[in-house]
């Protein structure tokens, strides 16, 4: 398959996420869809009062047309050259996105509440919760009528059958990694950095697995990523909210299911894994001993306060990230070749 057609879904992505955010953020700003900085976080974060939030918009729109797009001139390629469509690809691919497009449904209603209904604390947390466990069930029910079996591969190692029990793992996972996506966004660029990185990785992964469609996917979320950056950066016009963080976490979910490497989730997601890892300790901490281990939770706040800038910080967790990916895509790579 041409690598041009990636190319372009990447390039063009990363066109209509910077080019939808000249329009977004003065709409957004017209709406007065700012964010509200709660007093508990570093003091300095009170002069990102009223930035307007729910710029997500700009890297799912391209995400999903660009995705789209992918999908059709892979598919004429394949027409063109007489190669065999994948059994179920464009079902998979479907299924990838509307999770993505679920979370990202739960993330917008808590963004709705807090710009419109003015509600600081957002969706009621147990019925967020509710929404999410409702949205993984129904992608773990539309991967096994796709075929996905009960057995997770170990790259190198072997497999690991699991049975019925692969289910409640992969539910638990699910929920936990796309929450811990949203944890990630509380830094100018951070999550969008992070996860420009972690799509990349897997954007070759399925190139050397040869999932075309995928990899249109993965580079779309890569090319939205970038085009997003270019107003998140610090100091953020924009931020992406919980709307585009959900979405963010059902696509890194739904990358790592896609492959058959659901393994490679928390390894090339390592960044995501620490920030929520940080979040639990600090809370069991607190709850346990009656002491905090770190100045705040997640983490990247906790650097904040030692001083770190928020170009630093994300500077090194996209370095840690980019390490992650490296090792993922080698570890992919002498798999395929074996």
């Amino acid at each position: 398959m041409p690598f041009w057609i990636n190319l372009i879904t990447a390039v063009l992505s990363a066109a209509v996420a910077a080019g939808v955010g000249v329009i977004l953020i003065p709409f957004l700003k017209k709406l007065k869809a700012g964010a509200h900085i709660l007093e508990i976080g570093p003091r300095w974060q009170k002069d990102k009062e009223g930035t307007p939030l729910m710029g997500g918009f700009m890297f799912i729109l391209s995400t999903v047309f660009c995705t789209l797009l992918g999908y059709l001139m892979i598919s004429r390629y394949r027409s063109a050259n007489f190669i065999e469509k994948p059994e179920n690809g464009l079902w998979k691919l479907l299924l990838g996105l509307g999770a993505a497009l679920g979370f990202m449904l739960v993330g917008f209603v808590d963004d709705y509440i807090k710009v419109v209904k003015k509600r600081n604390q957002g969706f009621n947390a147990k019925a967020k919760s509710v929404c999410q466990a409702v949205i993984v069930v129904l992608y773990l029910v539309g991967l096994r009528l796709l075929g996905n079996d009960t057995a997770v591969t170990f790259p190198l190692i072997g497999e690991l059958e699991l049975g019925w029990f692969y289910y409640i793992i992969m539910a638990v996972a699910i929920y936990g990694f796309v929450n811990a996506v949203n944890l990630t966004d509380g830094v100018d660029g951070l999550c969008g950095a992070v996860t420009l990185i972690y799509s990349g990785a897997f954007a070759l992964i399925f190139v050397l697995i040869s999932d075309w469609e995928y990899a249109a996917f993965a580079f779309a979320l890569c090319g939205g990523c970038l085009g997003f950056l270019v107003w998140n950066l610090h100091p953020a016009k924009v931020f992406m909210g919980d709307t585009g963080s959900m979405f963010l976490g059902g696509c890194v979910v739904a990358f790592g299911f896609a492959s058959g490497l659901e393994i490679m989730i928390p390894i090339i997601g390592i960044i995501y894994l620490i920030e929520a890892m940080s979040d639990v300790i600090q809370i069991g901490s607190y709850k346990i001993r009656h002491k905090r281990v770190f100045k705040m939770a997640p983490i990247h706040h906790h650097f904040e306060l030692s001083g770190w800038s928020e170009y630093k910080i994300m500077f090194v967790f996209s370095a840690v990230t980019f390490v992650a990916g490296v090792v993922g895509v080698a570890i992919t790579a002498a798999y395929s070749l074996k």
